[in-house]
């Protein structure tokens, strides 16, 4: 991108799913070239397992090593530090799944998605506990972190301001039923659209590519994009890097609808 705008990071979820190959890997690719191959048309995947269990140290090193080099990966934080009623209690699982390893992804670590339950309410006192709790850096690392919450009470102007004064990234989900916070709260932008569609050979329509495709473009030009929910009164107007995500809907559809968003937001 020029330098009036951050850089757009665009992929998917994970890289392990048996549908793809054939459909998006070519037949006959060894499962273990898959996230080689993947990184080869992607820009950045979102990785899932991290959310369900500990990764190791040599697995993070390996997946740096089998990318390429402005390869970006965003991890989900664990579901033990998240799904708990006191948020502040989280500590020592923060703690644990930080120090996991994930720091050998090295300049490849993207944003940390903490990744809340539906049933989980906003308190301010509760969420600014956690908060607290997430460093900005990691052996000499920056860490960015972003929350995505599924319930409409944090649809507040307290939320917001609770995100901007930590700076961390409120997640925008599109195209799904959850609760959609597209306020800019963050020196960057963390999307996950969901609305892929088996009819549609690259997942999304036309219209639909290119206006997820613009929304990219603004976001990292400073801007909010039209047609998406705010809260809270606009951020201050500056280029950002955008982290957006093809996730859900029809899955088969996802490297498609990624590959055809890349290819529209480059230059």
């Amino acid at each position: 991108m020029a330098n009036a705008a951050g850089a757009i990071h665009i992929g998917i979820g994970g890289w392990v799913f048996e549908p793809w190959r054939g459909a998006f890997y070519p037949d006959g690719l060894p499962q273990k070239r898959e996230l080689e191959y993947a990184a080869s048309k992607l820009t950045s995947i979102e990785i899932n397992g991290t959310y369900y269990g500990s990764q190791k140290p040599e697995s993070f090193a390996k997946w740096r090593e089998e990318t390429p080099d402005d390869f970006v990966f965003a991890l989900k934080g664990s579901r033990f530090c998240t799904n708990r009623r006191v948020l502040a209690e989280a500590g020592p699982s923060v703690e644990k799944f930080l120090t996991s390893g994930l720091t050998e992804l090295r300049h490849k670590l993207g944003p940390i998605n903490w990744q809340f339950m539906p049933t989980k309410k906003f308190d301010r006192e509760d969420f600014e506990a956690f908060l607290k709790l997430l460093p900005k850096e990691l052996d000499g690392i920056r860490l960015r972190h972003a929350v995505e919450v599924r319930h409409d009470s944090f649809r507040t102007p307290d939320f917001i301001a609770l995100l901007r004064e930590y700076g961390v990234a409120a997640i925008t989900s599109a195209d799904a039923d959850y609760t959609q916070i597209a306020d800019v709260t963050a020196p960057f932008v963390y999307a996950r659209i969901m609305g892929t569609k088996e009819a549609e050979p690259k997942g999304y329509s036309d219209a639909g590519l290119a206006r997820w495709a613009k929304a990219a473009k603004v976001w990292a030009e400073g801007g909010v994009p039209e047609g998406l929910e705010t809260i809270g009164p606009a951020a201050k107007a500056e280029k950002r890097d955008v982290f957006l995500y093809v996730i859900s809907g029809d899955k088969v559809r996802n490297p498609a609808a990624a590959m055809e968003l890349i290819a529209r937001t480059k230059g």
